[in-house]
C-alpha cells in the first residue's frame, strides 16, 4: 500500500457489510482495516489513528454510539456512522456523540466512498490553517479556541460551529448555513437541537475564560447566530 493511502477503520459486526464497505472504500484509494466490535476498534486506536472511523451503530457489547463518544473525546478523527433506514434517534444520538456524518442503511457503495471521500478532505483542510477574528484564534490541530489569549478546549461540534461563525463575523447565519459552512450539508436531522445545545456550552465556556471578550455569540430571533466581533 501506498504511504500516500489514507487509511480507514471499518467497525461492523455483520460480515457481508464489513466486506461491502471495505471494497467500496479501497476503491476510492482507502487502505483499510476491519473490526467486528467497538472494543477491537479501541484497542486498534490506542496503536495508532486512522483518517476515518466508518462505524455501525448497532454493534455486540459497546455501542457505536458509545465508541464515537469515547473517540471524539481523546482524538481529532471523523467518524462516519451506518444506521438503520429510517432510525431518527439513532441518527440524533449520533449527532450529540459529535458523529462528523452518517449514511443510512441500505446506501450505494459508491456514495459511501464519495461521501467518506470528501469528509477526509475537509478534514484536512481544516486543520491547516488557524483562524482569527477579533479577540478569537482558532486553532485546527488541537480544536482550541484562544480568547484574549485564553486557551480553550472545544468539542468537535463547537469547534466547527465556531468555525462557521468565524468565517461570517457579524452576519446573522440561520441553521443550514451554519451546516453547510460547518459540515458541508444543510439538511440533518436533530440539526436544530444540536447547534443549540452545542452553542449553549461554548458560550458558557468563552464567557468564563475571557469575561468582556472582543468577540461574543449572539443569538438572531428568527434567525440563528451570529459572532458579533468588536473592534
Amino acid at each position: 500500500m501506498s504511504a500516500d493511502q489514507p487509511v480507514a477503520f471499518v467497525v461492523d459486526d455483520e460480515p457481508a457489510m464489513l466486506d461491502i464497505v471495505t471494497f467500496a472504500l479501497e476503491t476510492q484509494g482507502f487502505e483499510t482495516e476491519s473490526f467486528r466490535s467497538a472494543e477491537a476498534a479501541w484497542a486498534a486506536l490506542g496503536r495508532s489513528r486512522p483518517e476515518l472511523v466508518v462505524l455501525d451503530v448497532m454493534l455486540p457489547g459497546a455501542s457505536g454510539i458509545t465508541l464515537c463518544q469515547r473517540i471524539k473525546a481523546k482524538w481529532d478523527v471523523p467518524v462516519m456512522l451506518v444506521t438503520a433506514k429510517g432510525d431518527v434517534s439513532d441518527r440524533i444520538a449520533g449527532l450529540e456523540a459529535e458523529a462528523d456524518d452518517y449514511i443510512a442503511k441500505p446506501f450505494h457503495p459508491r456514495e459511501l466512498a464519495l461521501r467518506a471521500q470528501r469528509l477526509v478532505r475537509r478534514t484536512e483542510s481544516a486543520r491547516q490553517v488557524p483562524t482569527i477574528v477579533g479577540g478569537l484564534e482558532l486553532d485546527p490541530a488541537s480544536h482550541d479556541v484562544i480568547v484574549d489569549s485564553e486557551r480553550v478546549p472545544l468539542t468537535v461540534n463547537e469547534f466547527k460551529l465556531l468555525s462557521a461563525l468565524m468565517s461570517r463575523p457579524n452576519v446573522p447565519l440561520d441553521f443550514a448555513q451554519l451546516l453547510l459552512l460547518g459540515w458541508g450539508e444543510s439538511d440533518r436531522i436533530g440539526e436544530r437541537e444540536m447547534i443549540k445545545a452545542a452553542i449553549y456550552r461554548m458560550r458558557h465556556k468563552l464567557e468564563a475564560a475571557a469575561p468582556g471578550s472582543s468577540a461574543v455569540i449572539e443569538s438572531v430571533r428568527g434567525t440563528g447566530y451570529l459572532l458579533r466581533a468588536r473592534t
